[in-house]
């Protein structure tokens, strides 16, 4: 049992009012609507997707493009990625896109929508989501878990899934951003690959490859957004996530979920 599953049972113990920020890679360990009648039953009053703040990103990330049409960005939605950038490349920190990743964009809408009422609570696929929460977005006081730890808690609160639970539905949803957790989910949702041609735009997944693209940004003067994830084929491929799927068979799950 991790700190943060710790913490949240503690917060169910004591009753506290909590609201689930699910990411978009959920499909791949959970059911839906089921898992939403689970986070319910669990003590969770409101269950949001990530995805729509994914579409906050996605805005944001437009707007500097048009504000700035010189400038070049290297998409910041991946925590490693950034940390990776801060220690190993310091130069290219001032290219860091300076927008909400979708965890905080979906907090400051929860926020926003009931203004302190509720103790967010990210449940994504990432580690280093736990310290972006703690280090880099202190103020939104969000509590970052993955679905591990998610499913440590199920267990140890005897919660499995009933057929009551096909009932629950999202209290915020968004549609096109459900393919955010695929390498280029951002490009595809967004419209950069529409807007920009291939030489301005690049979409990389995994550690060897990220570096290696890092290592040559500088003198690639014609590349203007690069859509970044360290894990091999995207967040679908997390740590945070149990799973014998085979990366093709987690993007068909994403895939499936969207086309809903």
């Amino acid at each position: 049992m991790t700190p943060e599953s710790e913490e949240l049972i503690e917060l169910i113990d004591n009753e506290g009012k909590m609201a689930a920020m699910l990411a978009p890679s959920f499909p791949i360990v959970f059911k839906y609507p089921e898992i939403v009648g689970m986070l319910r039953r669990l003590g969770f009053e409101k269950v949001v997707e990530v995805s729509r703040g994914a579409e906050e990103t996605n805005k944001q990330l437009l707007a500097l493009t048009k504000l700035h049409p010189d400038r070049r960005y290297i998409t910041n939605l991946c925590p490693a990625i950034v940390r990776l950038i801060r220690n190993k490349y310091p130069n290219l920190v001032q290219h860091l896109s300076p927008i909400d990743s979708p965890m905080s964009a979906i907090a400051k809408l929860v926020e926003k929508k009931w203004p302190k009422k509720y103790k967010k609570v990210f449940i994504g696929p990432c580690l280093i989501k736990k310290l972006e929460a703690r280090e880099d977005r202190p103020k939104l006081k969000i509590l970052a878990l993955t679905y591990k730890d998610l499913q440590d808690v199920f267990e140890e609160k005897g919660i499995e899934p009933r057929i009551t639970d096909k009932l629950s539905r999202f209290d915020i949803v968004a549609c096109d951003t459900r393919l955010y957790p695929i390498s280029g989910g951002l490009s595809q949702s967004s419209g950069i690959i529409n807007k920009f041609t291939d030489p301005e735009y690049d979409v990389i997944s995994g550690p060897e490859l990220a570096v290696k693209v890092l290592d040559e940004f500088s003198q690639k003067s014609e590349l203007k957004i690069l859509d970044i994830l360290n894990c091999e084929g995207g967040c679908i491929n997390g740590p945070g996530i149990v799973s014998s799927d085979s990366l093709d068979r987690r993007r068909q799950k994403i895939t499936n979920y969207w086309n809903k």
